[in-house]
């Protein structure tokens, strides 16, 4: 797939107006209006609503997209088979014990694309009532040949560990590395080209948006910084005559239906709801320097709010590459429990609380309530280290989806993928009592 750079960027946080055309048209953006009787270049006019109409002028959110041909000219919808993908949340016994997966499989035939790479490990709620979350593994041998995919149900925030994505969209083009992640918004169509066997991790929210998180007492400025965040440039291909698929998530299930024309026919658009992409190694860091810890909600990239204020339906949080320097304190991740439900990806290096076991491309899932900390290996060497500044997870991108939301791992999470850890639980096998007060 032809590449190019993008170099629009979030210059004033979530909610900017941005303007993009392609420069093989120039003037394509109509002057005064968005749906003029005739648009430049003789495009047609579209809207693409993220939000209701009626939404507060600061959550509204919308696209005006000036196209070849609009995005209605196709035939039905019929079933498309969905292999792993599923919402099914009640197809397993609930089970609330600590679990681990080994590096989920690359694909084992060369004929696997993105949209047939996809297996749901968990998740919770219903995209029909827009409320919920699900969370996925891509695995993918093959490039998306006219065929492009959109989710009906929410966004997509997708990282990738192993392969870059080139990644098409209606928007313009966007090639995410490992380190990087992408967030495609509902109802965007776009199509994953790769060069080599790729996999990775995707969150998928229902129905609601990602934003970056309020900041509070850190001030003005930390963590993710709004002007990191690129969006695509305008970029189109005019493909008529041709066969191409639409491949459509509704209401978890999979659909498909058959066009004559490319959808990345989009000369130029203008609006704030946009795909864009972020490199994970720009997040500035706030921690402690005295003593004790900060939360780990310090670490928030992005976050999709309930509607209880201050938790999240779903919190993207990595762990990334910074100094420790507290005093009198244990510096690895303290023990836990937990009323939210945390699952962990690695997408390269070791995890510095488990540095054996948790390999790149595997993942773990520690549900509501359920206790969880470092192995006895990273306890003895916190409890003895020399406590002077050290790097920590240099080499190392962790991360964690974060949900208020009781998760249900899924029958290809549990047992088909075979990649569960039957034996995970041994990790704090050999946690001893060292108490020296009086035994009783």
């Amino acid at each position: 797939m032809a590449t190019k750079e993008d170099n629009y960027k979030y210059l004033s946080g979530f909610g900017s107006e941005f303007v993009s055309e392609d420069p093989r048209c120039p003037g394509a953006l109509p002057e005064g209006q968005n749906s003029p009787q005739k648009c430049p270049y003789g495009l047609y006019a579209e809207q693409l609503s993220g939000s209701a109409f009626t939404a507060p002028r600061a959550e509204n959110r919308r696209t005006w997209l000036y196209r070849i041909r609009p995005s209605v000219g196709h035939g039905p919808y019929t079933k498309f088979p969905k292999g792993f993908l599923t919402h099914d949340w009640d197809e397993q016994e609930p089970d609330p014990n600590q679990m681990r997966w080994r590096p989920f499989d690359l694909p084992k035939t060369p004929d696997v694309d993105f949209v047939e790479g996809l297996h749901t490990i968990c998740g919770a709620g219903d995209p029909k009532m827009k409320s919920g979350l699900a969370i996925h593994i891509y695995s993918c041998s093959i490039s998306m040949e006219n065929r492009a995919f959109y989710n009906a149900d929410g966004d997509l925030l997708i990282v990738p560990q192993v392969g870059p994505l080139d990644i098409k969209t209606e928007f313009g083009l966007m090639k995410v590395h490992p380190n990087q992640i992408c967030v495609i918004q509902q109802g965007m169509r776009f199509s994953v080209a790769v060069n080599e066997a790729s996999r990775g991790y995707i969150l998928e929210v229902f129905g609601q948006h990602f934003q970056l998180p309020d900041l509070g007492p850190i001030g003005a400025n930390g963590l993710a910084n709004p002007r990191d965040f690129l969006t695509p440039t305008a970029y189109y291909e005019d493909m008529q005559n041709t066969s191409y698929q639409i491949v459509s998530k509704y209401q978890g299930g999979m659909f498909a239906c058959n066009q004559d024309h490319s959808p990345f026919d989009v000369v130029a658009w203008h609006g704030n709801y946009v795909p864009y992409k972020y490199d994970l190694s720009k997040f500035q860091v706030i921690n402690s320097v005295s003593f004790d810890h900060c939360d780990p909600s310090i670490f928030t990239v992005l976050t999709c709010q309930s509607e209880k204020k201050g938790t999240a339906i779903a919190d993207f949080v990595i762990f990334p590459p910074r100094w420790s320097v507290q005093e009198h304190t244990f510096r690895p991740p303290y023990y836990h429990r937990n009323c939210m439900s945390e699952f962990m990806g690695l997408i390269h290096g070791a995890y510095e609380a488990k540095k054996d076991g948790f390999a790149p491309g595997g993942a773990t899932l520690h549900s509501i309530m359920t206790p969880h900390g470092p192995d006895a290996k990273c306890f003895d060497f916190g409890s003895s280290e020399v406590l002077k500044p050290a790097r920590v997870a240099d080499n190392t991108q962790a991360f964690m989806f974060e949900s208020c939301l009781g998760l249900a791992v899924t029958k290809w999470g549990l047992k088909t993928c075979q990649k569960l850890e039957e034996d995970y639980y041994k990790c704090w096998g050999d946690l001893k009592s060292h108490f020296t007060g009086m035994k009783l």
